[in-house]
Parts: C-alpha cells; structure tokens; sequence
C-alpha cells in the first residue's frame, strides 16, 4: 500500500521511518517496540530524530530516558533509576543484559563470572551462560566460556552508540595511536638504513677480498712461469763446457811419461 514504509536491510530505519509520523502514546508504543524488537542493538539515530526529542521534556519523558539508557547505559544504570522509569518487559531486561555484557566485552577480553554476575544482577550460573549464549548467537558478541575458570573470552564485540562527549576520547585514542605507529615507523626507517649500510659495507669487502684473490692469483701465475723458464735453461749450462776450460790430465799419462825416462 502507498505510504507504507518499505523493508530495509537495517532493522531500526523502519522505526526511524515510523516516528516521523508518530506523536505522544503513538511515539512511546513505537519506543516500547523498537526495544524487544530482535537484531536492534544501536538506537542513538532513533534518538536523535525530532519527534523523539521532543519527548525529552514532556510526560513522556520516562520513555526518552529509557531509550537513551538502552543507547548508551547498562543494567546496573537501570536498577539505579529504576523508580522512575518504565518497568521492563522480559525481552527488553535481556537486551539490556546482552548489551551490558557488550559494554564490559569492550573494556577487557576475559571477563570474570563474577563481574558478569554483579552487573547482571545474577545468582545462578546456568542462567549466566545461557544469557551469555543467547549474546554469542544474535552475533553481538564472539567467544567461548571458560567454565573451569569461570571467564567470558572475548573474541569481537560490537560498537554501542556513542555519545558526543566520547569523540574526544577516541579521537584521543586514536592520535596516541598515531604517535605510536610514527615511533614504530621510525624504527623501521632506522633499521632498513642499518640493514643498508651493512650491506653496503659487506660488499665492498667481497669485492676488496676478490680483488686481493685475484691480485694474488697474477702473482703466483707470474712466479710459476718465470721458474719454468729457469727450469728449461740449467740443463744445458751443464752439459756444455765453457771456453778455455782445461780438463787436467789423468794420472795414467804421468806414469807413461815416468816409464820412458827411466828408459833412458
């Protein structure tokens, strides 16, 4: 039909669209709904509309409070103004717990059963982890229960609506971050640069080592040749005589020349 809303992927732009239209008890039914209504788990672009803030101040102003607590606060935020807001409804005191347990997945990776217990306002520890399992299958939180140490290990959890006060804080955060990637990035320039030098200098010894291997190899090849032209020129100073060389006579002519004297 005309002038009906047409489905969106996104769960709550449904109640967004509605409350444009939808004042007083209209208005504060749609709240109602939108707080049991499965898969909505952020509500700060509800809040923010016109109509919806126009509640801020009038009779209706319990029901604004109670969707700026489901936006932003947790169970314990509940049970301490309980008195003047609307009493919850089964579905809507579990959405609270799963999102209470969102709050606490994004401040530590381990949480305790005993903390769990404490802020849920809990006694029994079945019911705990069922709750808990309840969270992990509507994908607002990812872990495993540690029941032998009694912890919620957190894997990934989702972001909650933000409120204009914690701006400062992230952009806080994510300029330290910042100042510490520039540090780690500093350090890695720094270490490339020693990585190249040293580099640098290893090749200039590898290339000052062949240089002397080869300067070396010249040498020994230029000493063997010149010993091997030696070697080829003794043999024949020694098998020829030198000129005027006189062999001396042998013992055998001095004893003929003795016989023939003693002749005469």
């Amino acid at each position: 039909m005309a002038g009906e809303p047409k489905p969106t992927s996104n769960p709550l732009e449904q109640f967004i669209l509605l409350s444009k239209a939808a004042k007083g008890p209209a208005l504060t039914a749609l709240i109602i709904q939108v707080l049991e209504a499965p898969g909505v788990y952020v509500f700060g672009e509800l809040l923010e509309t016109p109509n919806v803030q126009e509640l801020a101040n009038g009779s209706y102003a319990a029901y604004f409070q109670l969707l700026n607590l489901f936006a932003y606060g947790t169970y314990p935020d509940y049970l301490a103004n309980k008195g003047s807001l609307p009493e919850l409804t089964l579905a809507q005191r579990n959405k609270l717990k799963h999102l209470t347990i969102v709050s606490l997945a994004a401040r530590m990776k381990c949480i305790p059963y005993s903390i769990l217990l404490k802020d849920l306002d809990m006694k029994n520890l079945r019911e705990l982890e069922d709750l808990i399992i309840e969270a992990i299958y509507t994908d607002i939180i990812q872990g495993k229960l540690d029941q032998r140490n009694q912890l919620l290990e957190v894997d990934f959890c989702i972001g909650r609506d933000l409120q204009k006060q914690d701006i400062n804080d992230i952009v806080k955060t994510l300029q330290e971050w910042c100042d510490c990637c520039q540090v780690v990035l500093l350090g890695i320039e720094q270490q490339v640069l020693r990585v190249n030098q040293y580099k640098e200098s290893n090749i200039k010894t590898q290339q000052q080592m062949e240089t002397e291997v080869a300067n070396i190899k010249k040498t020994l090849k230029a000493t063997a040749s010149s010993s091997s032209q030696d070697a080829d020129q003794h043999p024949m100073d020694r098998d020829t005589p030198q000129l005027g060389e006189q062999r001396p006579p042998t013992k055998k002519l001095s004893k003929v020349k003795g016989l023939a004297s003693s002749r005469h």
